[in-house]
């Protein structure tokens, strides 16, 4: 099952040391942002993460995501990241 937006947002503030009001503002401040991109036709890439983007079809456009390969290889699918050794 999915983490619902308030489980992310209770997750994110502890690994961020925040109270969960101000991590909320960091969350819907980055999904805004992101809507303004998808508005303009354009893409973004966040290292790490992956690409969003915008596919024209014939009946419309599509939403994709393509991870990063730091995601890839925790999945287990075939990528070129190398975990990093101390």
């Amino acid at each position: 099952m999915p983490k619902t937006k308030k489980e992310f947002i209770t997750l994110l503030s502890k690994r961020m040391n925040a109270d969960e009001e101000t991590t909320k503002q960091w969350v819907d401040a980055f999904t805004d942002s992101l809507i303004d991109i998808f508005k303009t036709g354009e893409g973004v890439t966040i290292e790490g993460l992956g690409g969003f983007y915008l596919g024209k079809r014939s009946d419309g456009i599509a939403f994709k995501f393509n991870p990063s390969q730091k995601i890839r290889y925790y999945l287990g699918w075939s990528s070129t990241f190398k975990e990093k050794r101390d």
